[in-house]
């Protein structure tokens, strides 16, 4: 009898707190509409004056530092930036739905950034190469593109870099994704793969682990992860390394899980468009320079960003293409070009510099 009645009381404490739930929901759905009718009034507003950007990168990264500023769990920081930014994400698509070019195909890990960053109620568009997806964006046909640009252990994509050479879009934000990648393929097992395939740059970052765990496996590199699960898909002998999005897309088993040899292996993404970010309060500015051909160029050259204390977090070099031996600088720096202190120091980098292109300032990624 006593068994009864304990099951009894927990029953109906169950029930009393699924009726709390049920209450709050009822609450969370009017106050989710309540901000969808905002966000429509908003865009109406800005419709009146002329305006039709309905994408703000510094207020969507404002709303979510705010959101992880009093957030206190039980759910994740993560969890609950993701939720938000499918809100936002549902919200801004009664404005107006965006278009995201990206390197595709479907299932790359570029996408799951494009859908990170921009959230689900997007249309995204799979485009084959990284120029392509500059095009995709240059020519109006998509309103931002998205590109990786390094790796935190295999360092920076340089076809990404060198279209910034040439190309007027700007770099509107940032995405950093952690990377895990999984063996997948349709067999039973994977003894009896033949060869694994993925992009030369997965091989690279799971090498350690292929070599203890299928070390006379043929490797073999293919334009994307996403190809490498489709080929896997359609031969049971060949084993793919790639992520949840391609094993979901192509019904692959997942033999093994999270194999990259750095756990903390994360790419950073650009975003990139034809819009001039306002300051979100923690940004970051992205800049291309050329020094003059003179002894100590390069250290003159910077000089005017440690006089005013701004802060370099990257410099890479790469070929002008313009002449033989000539070489550009990439730089990522603290701080917004609006700031006073960057300013200043930009304006004193521009007289020093034989070439300055802005390439843009953008809110740091939120999680």
């Amino acid at each position: 009898m006593g068994k009864k009645s304990k099951n009894g009381g927990a029953g109906a404490q169950i029930k009393i707190l699924r009726e709390k739930i049920d209450a709050l929901d009822v609450r969370l759905q009017a106050l989710i509409n309540e901000r969808a009718r905002l966000a429509q009034e908003i865009a109406e507003t800005k419709q009146q004056e002329g305006g039709n950007n309905f994408y703000r990168p510094e207020r969507e990264a404002e709303v979510l530092r705010n959101v992880l500023a009093r957030h206190h769990g039980p759910l994740s920081e993560e969890a609950v930036a993701r939720l938000f930014r499918e809100i936002m994400s549902a919200c801004l698509a009664l404005e107006s739905r965006l278009r995201v070019a990206f390197l595709g195909p479907e299932g790359t890990f570029t996408q799951e950034a494009a859908l990170k960053h921009f959230g689900h109620f997007v249309e995204t568009a799979p485009l084959a190469a990284i120029d392509e997806v500059f095009r995709e964006v240059e020519s109006g046909s998509a309103q931002f593109g998205l590109v990786p640009v390094e790796n935190s252990t295999e360092g920076v994509i340089n076809h990404t870099l060198d279209m910034f050479i040439t190309s007027p879009l700007k770099i509107c934000g940032e995405v950093e994704l952690r990377i895990h990648h999984h063996l997948l393929g349709k067999g039973d097992n994977p003894s009896g793969a033949r060869r694994v395939v993925s992009h030369q740059q997965s091989l690279a970052q799971c090498r350690e682990w292929l070599d203890a765990n299928l070390p006379g496996v043929e490797r073999a590199a293919v334009a994307s992860n996403a190809e490498a699960a489709r080929m896997a898909a359609a031969d049971v002998g060949t084993m793919a390394i790639a992520g949840d999005s391609a094993a979901r897309l192509y019904d692959l088993k997942m033999f093994a899980s999270n194999i990259e040899d750095s756990p903390d292996n994360t790419t950073r993404f650009l975003v990139i468009g034809t819009l001039e970010t306002a300051p979100s309060g923690n940004d970051k500015t992205s800049l291309l320079l050329s020094s003059r051909n003179r002894p100590g160029a390069l250290q003159r050259l910077l000089a005017p960003l440690a006089k005013n204390r701004i802060n370099m977090t990257r410099i890479e070099s790469r070929p002008s293409r313009q002449s033989m031996w000539e070489y550009v600088f990439f730089i990522d720096i603290d701080g917004h070009a609006k700031d006073r202190k960057l300013a200043k120091a930009l304006a004193e980098l521009e007289k020093e510099a034989a070439f300055l292109k802005r390439l843009g300032s953008y809110p740091r990624a939120v999680l």
